[in-house]
């Protein structure tokens, strides 16, 4: 059965003793002011760019360094997982909702459920 999927959001991984600084510092750099969620202090937005394509920070737990990694959003998470597998991805660790992978090259990225509604709708691409 075909799904759907979509690069969907840019998140930058920070450390809480550099999160704050980092929000501020993509905030200016990208002339867009950072939205924090109202129900959950760890994440602001800096809202949708070209193509409905979302740029997110995250406060990640002390220890962690700091990174950028991207979301694949989809409508069928086992399918896009296997989807990706067969093209070389590997599976890092089941989050509960959603998978964290890496890339050939071991670099990280999740696969998530649709976050975007609109813009998935708008660009998310058909596979077998």
């Amino acid at each position: 059965m075909p799904h759907r999927s979509r690069l969907a959001i840019l998140l930058l991984d920070l450390p809480p003793d550099q999160h704050a600084a980092g929000r501020d510092f993509w905030s200016a750099a990208t002339g867009r002011s950072a939205k924090t969620d109202p129900t959950d202090d760890k994440w602001s937005s800096l809202g949708s760019f070209a193509g409905g394509f979302h740029v997110e920070v995250q406060r990640t737990g002390a220890g962690t360094p700091p990174r950028w990694h991207v979301d694949i959003e989809t409508d069928d998470i086992p399918a896009e997982v296997a989807r990706l597998e067969a093209l070389g991805a590997r599976r890092l660790a089941d989050m509960g909702s959603f998978w964290q992978l890496t890339d050939p090259a071991g670099l990280v990225f999740c696969v998530v459920g649709i976050q975007t509604r609109e813009e998935f709708e708008r660009h998310a691409t058909t596979w077998p």
